[in-house]
């Protein structure tokens, strides 16, 4: 999967490139990152990519025109690697807090698509007239606000990085996932036996698939209802977990 991402500081996706799970996927060719500079698209001996406002106001906003040639240079780039350059394979996405909320459904649909071209705001915002002519979505990670749509990039990059096949070593490890089955995750133990005063719970030692798989349950089930009580009200049990339910 491609991912370009149009920043002027393209350096922080090294967190993201270099390490862990992520850094894996592009050692091992399944994941493609560049980073696309603003910047190496003005005209002016500064290489300005903001102005201020106008109408007046405090901040400044960044011009639509290199930021328009960053992405028409991001969509050959993703031509040469073999996407579909189009809203449906290879969008343009801007990070924003005004944009639809990432979520694990999101995340599903976007694990499906050749390539993103993320676009990395800063200061007030982007000029209008870009988003309007270049943007195909908008994404955000939450009701607040952050310097700069980085963060929120590589938020969304890790979501669908790690959701693509075999770049966990084992697609049921993300499978077990909180949100995948609309339920927080249960509890989870490892060695030692005793830790704090505490025990692994004996199920978990017995080796017994069903009574494990009915316990995590009940315990997503009393773990959602504490903490997110509007998942549970949206959550449709299957025939056997409503059993279980039933006999609580």
């Amino acid at each position: 999967m491609y991912f370009a991402v149009i920043s002027i500081f393209p350096e922080m996706f090294d967190a993201l490139t270099q390490f862990g799970i992520t850094g894996r996927a592009i050692s091992n060719g399944q994941v493609t990152v560049e980073g696309i500079n603003p910047r190496d698209f003005t005209t002016d001996n500064y290489r300005r990519v903001d102005e201020r406002p106008y109408g007046g106001g405090p901040g400044m906003v960044m011009m639509a025109e290199p930021l328009a040639k960053a992405i028409e240079f991001a969509k050959s780039q993703a031509k040469v690697q073999g996407c579909k350059v189009d809203s449906e394979h290879c969008p343009v996405v801007y990070l924003s807090p005004q944009g639809e909320t990432l979520s694990e459904a999101v995340v599903m649909q976007y694990k499906t698509l050749d390539g993103m071209i993320l676009l990395c705001g800063r200061y007030e915002g982007i000029d209008e007239r870009l988003l309007s002519a270049y943007v195909d979505a908008e994404i955000s990670i939450g009701d607040y606000v952050l310097t700069g749509g980085e963060l929120p990039a590589m938020v969304l990059m890790d979501s669908v990085i790690r959701r693509l096949h075999n770049v966990m070593g084992d697609d049921a490890s993300a499978e077990q996932d909180s949100f995948v089955d609309g339920l927080l995750d249960c509890p989870q133990y490892t060695k030692p036996l005793e830790f704090a005063e505490q025990k692994v719970p004996e199920v978990l030692l017995s080796g017994h698939h069903a009574n494990i798989a009915k316990w995590r349950f009940v315990q997503q089930e009393k773990r959602t209802q504490a903490r997110r009580p509007d998942l549970w009200q949206a959550f449709e049990p299957s025939k056997e977990q409503a059993k279980w339910l039933k006999n609580l």
